[in-house]
């Protein structure tokens, strides 16, 4: 059955024009939207699902995150470790990895549930998740694919694979990767240069080739990675992963590329592969500021688990990169909206245009084609999405989950999340 959205102003989310009109979204990750003039006579109805009066409402396409960490979501309100972290290796090995090894399939879940959740609410029905439980490899991507498609939310998953946990939990991780893709759309996921060898490497872009995917992995997220790569190879990380073919593939996402010099930006530049910004999580680990200076335009905004509200990703990286990066308005909402090329360019279901949200926004100055960027910096926020649909189903409904309790689901989150502090020993 069918949505009707009626009284709408929609905007194209490409071409930003507002336009007057009734809408018919139907049901399906290939599902259509018709515009219509004149709304269906009494009688026709009762053949919809649902039908919602947008009158003073704004309706445009939905959003997506190019690079989430769903294995993060139960950290919230977590104590601090017991010895306070100096650098960004031991943020990792203190709190993040520390985390990671905890996880089992109850908290994998519950991560999941509250994550998908999140997002929903958030106006977000797409997310590119890179996840890490080492002590629970096997079936790890499908816990998450499950609990995604019981909010409503679609997905492109990956296995963080790395050698820090010794070359067992490596295998297993190509393992579960190659187990996922056989059977799901996804990525072949490695955590960073630094914790990754020759030798899964190599392994990992066998299955990037067996199964047409590409990489998802964090690149000179901090100077670390470079020097470690310097030190152990004699290049540098873009120039070590270009060696072995990463960049020759449109699906490879690097997230990060902070330190980067001016080969590696050359480098990307010359590329088809995408980046994906995560300026909030740069500013909490204190690494450095992202600058597109050199690098191609596939620029795509990620949060990195930090949260799951886009809207925020897009005003922090337009309000931080006046004083480090070269952004405007234009190029903010362009990062914002690139992570649906990157979905569309490489045929990856889920993010078609029967993914909506309905904006309750009422500003006190016109919004219109032209000014639309100022609001969207400015003025919209998360607050203001009302309604969500998700691959022509309505997953929100007046700022409400639709498909699970949220209730009942978050009683057990918040259980989970105390077994998880409790085995972390915080």
């Amino acid at each position: 059955m069918s949505i009707l959205l009626k009284n709408t102003t929609f905007i194209n989310y490409k071409t930003l024009e507002f336009i007057k009109t009734h809408l018919i979204i139907n049901e399906g990750q290939n599902g259509s939207v018709t515009f219509i003039k004149d709304l269906p006579e009494s009688n026709q109805l009762a053949a919809f699902k649902e039908i919602i009066d947008c009158k003073g409402k704004l309706v445009t396409k939905s959003f997506a995150c190019g690079h989430h960490h769903v294995y993060s979501a139960l950290s919230r309100g977590m104590a601090a470790p017991k010895k306070s972290p100096e650098n960004f290796l031991e943020i990792l090995q203190y709190i993040w990895w520390r985390l990671d090894k905890c996880l089992d399939e109850e908290t994998i879940e519950a991560s999941a549930l509250a994550t998908a959740m999140a997002c929903a609410k958030n106006g977000v029905t797409f997310v590119i998740d890179h996840h890490a439980s080492p002590n629970f490899i096997e079936n790890s991507l499908s816990i998450i694919s499950k609990a995604f498609e019981k909010v409503g939310i679609s997905h492109l998953l990956c296995y963080e694979i790395t050698d820090r946990d010794g070359m067992d939990k490596s295998e297993k991780g190509l393992l579960e990767t190659e187990r996922y893709l056989s059977i799901n759309q996804g990525l072949v996921g490695l955590h960073a240069s630094f914790t990754v060898s020759e030798a899964t490497l190599q392994n990992a872009m066998g299955l990037v080739k067996k199964y047409n995917s590409g990489i998802h992995i964090h690149v000179a997220e901090d100077l670390y990675d470079q020097t470690h790569c310097i030190d152990n190879y004699g290049k540098r990380v873009v120039e070590r992963l270009n060696d072995y073919g990463v960049l020759n593939y449109q699906k490879t996402i690097l997230g990060h590329c902070l330190h980067l010099s001016q080969n590696e930006r050359e480098i990307i530049k010359k590329s088809n592969v995408y980046i994906v910004e995560n300026i909030e999580s740069n500013l909490n680990n204190k690494v450095g500021y992202f600058n597109a200076a050199g690098l191609n335009e596939n620029i795509m905004l990620g949060t990195d688990g930090m949260h799951s509200d886009m809207l925020r990703s897009a005003k922090t990286a337009f309000f931080v990169g006046q004083g480090f990066d070269n952004i405007n308005y234009p190029s903010a909402y362009q990062r914002f909206r690139k992570v649906h090329e990157y979905l569309n360019r490489n045929k990856f279901v889920g993010d078609e245009d029967n993914n909506l949200v309905v904006l309750d926004y009422e500003p006190p100055t016109e919004i219109n084609q032209n000014n639309f960027l100022g609001h969207f910096i400015f003025g919209i926020e998360s607050s203001n999405i009302k309604h969500v649909i998700s691959s022509g189903k309505l997953i929100v409904k007046d700022k409400l989950m639709q498909f699970v309790n949220e209730e009942e689901v978050m009683s057990q989150v918040r259980k989970s999340s105390k077994k998880l502090w409790a085995k972390m020993n915080y």
